[in-house]
């Protein structure tokens, strides 16, 4: 027996059915409350793991969900997701966690995997140009490193600047983040411990700032050492801590906090590093 149907979604009692019946399954498009709820996973882990909050996240799920007439349902941890997702027409639910990719924090693929959700909330892409919009998206290749090392170089020098730095503690500042940021993105290529990376950057950094006031070439050697370092705080984790919080998210919002508190005590300890074997005064 054959039967041929329209591309929309097909419940796990269906899919069950039709094969005891030895269906022939003309599209290729059809999908399972399993197969949702396993990419909406996937998608939620990507997110999370890009940066996003956790009220974004809802949001984004939730339209998700809506468009393939599902409802989901989300416990978010600090390292996985609990999801449950159900087709709204039958009693069919499928249930899965998933790990929470440890990526870098990229607002490009924020951006996109947020506009993928307007997409498909506003009908222009069915279950199966999702799933490959999506996969491009997670490929997509991170920014030119040389170009990052560069912005963020002329950004801490101007912070220099916007502090009351002279010109020649913004010219230490913009060579001692260079060399910093460096290390950071080599010391990351290879999987290094983040905490590790704080460290040894922000001693990099640091020693470097010091040579204002170790050679006395400028007036201000407290703003270059000071803000030689302004490059590793962690201000994205501390803003999603305090969202989550606001949304009430408040395991999420502390591990995030934690994790940013880590990160600063870090970043102290390498620059107290750096200030001690260049003999600079803490006090």
């Amino acid at each position: 027996m054959t039967r041929f149907m329209t591309a929309r979604m097909m419940t796990d009692n269906e899919i069950a059915s039709f094969n005891k019946e030895n269906t022939i399954v003309v599209f290729e498009d059809y999908y399972s409350v399993k197969d949702i709820c396993l990419f909406i996973s996937e998608y939620a882990a990507w997110l999370l793991g890009a940066g996003a909050t956790c009220i974004r996240l809802e949001r984004n799920v939730g339209r998700i969900a809506r468009a393939f007439n599902c409802d989901a349902i989300m416990t978010i941890m600090p390292r996985h997701i609990h999801l449950t997702v159900s087709n709204l027409n039958s009693l069919d639910s499928y249930t899965c966690i998933a790990d929470i990719r440890t990526a870098t924090i990229s607002f490009d693929i924020n951006t996109k995997l947020s506009e993928l959700s307007w997409a498909v909330a506003d009908g222009k892409l069915d279950f199966k140009g999702a799933k490959s919009v999506f996969s491009d998206i997670i490929s997509t290749p991170p920014s030119d490193v040389r170009m990052v090392l560069a912005l963020a170089s002329l950004a801490n020098a101007s912070f220099c600047r916007l502090f009351g730095g002279d010109w020649a503690a913004v010219v230490i500042v913009l060579f001692a983040t260079l060399a910093g940021y460096y290390l950071k993105q080599v010391l990351c290529e290879y999987k290094t411990d983040i905490r590790l990376v704080f460290i040894l950057c922000a001693f990099v950094s640091s020693v470097l700032g010091a040579t204002d006031a170790l050679f006395g070439v400028g007036s201000t050697p407290e703003i270059a050492i000071g803000t030689s370092v302004l490059y590793l705080v962690p201000g994205i984790p501390f803003l999603n801590s305090f969202s989550d919080m606001l949304a009430g998210h408040y395991i999420c919002s502390f591990s995030r906090f934690m994790h940013a508190v880590i990160l600063t005590a870090c970043l102290s300890i390498g620059l107290c590093g750096g200030m001690v074997m260049m003999g600079m005064g803490m006090f």
